[in-house]
């Protein structure tokens, strides 16, 4: 293939996500092995302000698909939103020779590159968020690992609950959007599972499903809310006031960011960096990378940016059966 670019440069941008590493080393292999340079670009949108870049090589990659976080690290921008902030970023990709541009991240990391693109940047995005909520994708690198971490963690709490006969409370990730929650929830069997999507009824959502459990001689219950649901604290207070049930409050925060990413999310990112790179070879640009079961495609950033995520109905709709009392 002749490529129709010569420098590429790569950015990580707003919340790490595991698999990011072996998405930045995709890209630069593949840029490597079509002939064309790589930029890896430090700090997200602040590097590419501040000229914060370097080349990446074949080698500068290698083995780093089993850590977790970015090497490239990330950071917010604030200074990326504004009309001086993006031509000083579009002005240092003319004078790097930056024929095209792949950014790694969410929503936010998205329209950034849709605004960049107006100062004639071709650019491409690449979905890393363990909150699975880009609407455009069916997955976003990330997700399975910050899964799995948080359902360790809860197996490892219910051993405890088990044994004192409690009630335990466990915050997850997930501000606007409860994919996380509602995925390890079924996993781990819980009571209850609180989501942003749904308006909380605390009667309905959390102590009818305790005293159902109590009526099956449940003597320990896991309750696990999206940090945008509610805050756990209160919720703990709610289930102590009125089960008088011995009540733990356990926030995971961001050790749900962290660890080795697992095969799922090494391999969707190889393939995602390796079509990226596809994409602005053959002279694309404007495009979000996205998979869906077996297959990887592109869309426009504007119209990916408008479609709409819901929760995954069919889940939600197994947790009478599935957890109920459980």
């Amino acid at each position: 293939m002749e490529s129709k670019v010569r420098r590429i440069g790569v950015l990580t941008s707003g919340g790490d996500a595991p698999g990011m590493n072996a998405a930045i080393r995709a890209v630069a292999r593949t840029c490597d092995f079509y002939g064309i340079e790589c930029l890896g670009i430090y700090r997200g949108y602040n590097g590419l302000i501040r000229g914060d870049m370097k080349p990446l090589t074949a080698q500068d990659v290698s083995g780093i698909t089993s850590y977790g976080g970015t090497m490239l690290y990330t950071a917010r921008s604030p200074e990326f939103t504004t009309e001086e902030g993006l031509k000083r970023a579009a002005d240092n990709c003319r004078f790097r020779g930056i024929d095209g541009l792949i950014a790694i991240g969410g929503d936010g990391t998205f329209r950034g590159l849709l605004d960049l693109s107006g100062y004639g940047v071709s650019v491409v995005g690449i979905p890393g968020t363990i909150d699975n909520d880009i609407a455009c994708t069916g997955y976003t690198i990330g997700y399975d690992t910050a899964c799995n971490t948080a359902i360790e963690s809860i197996d490892k709490l219910r051993d405890t609950m088990r044994s004192h006969e409690r009630c335990s409370i466990v915050e997850v990730m997930g501000h606007k959007t409860g994919h996380l929650a509602l995925y390890v929830g079924v996993a781990v069997g819980a009571t209850a599972i609180l989501v942003p999507e749904k308006e909380l009824d605390y009667e309905r959502d959390v102590i009818n499903p305790i005293r159902e459990g109590r009526n099956r001689n449940r003597t320990n219950f896991t309750i696990i809310v999206a940090e945008g649901a509610a805050s756990a604290n209160d919720v703990a207070k709610v289930v102590s006031e009125e089960t008088g049930i011995d009540t733990r409050v356990t926030i995971l925060g961001h050790v749900q960011r962290g660890g080795s990413p697992l095969a799922r999310d090494r391999v969707v990112a190889s393939m995602m960096g390796y079509s990226a790179v596809k994409v602005l070879a053959e002279g694309g640009t404007n495009r979000i990378i996205c998979y869906d079961g077996n297959v990887y495609t592109d869309i426009d950033i504007v119209e990916g940016l408008k479609m709409k995520k819901g929760l995954d109905e069919s889940l939600y709709n197994i947790l009478e059966a599935v957890t109920s009392g459980a």
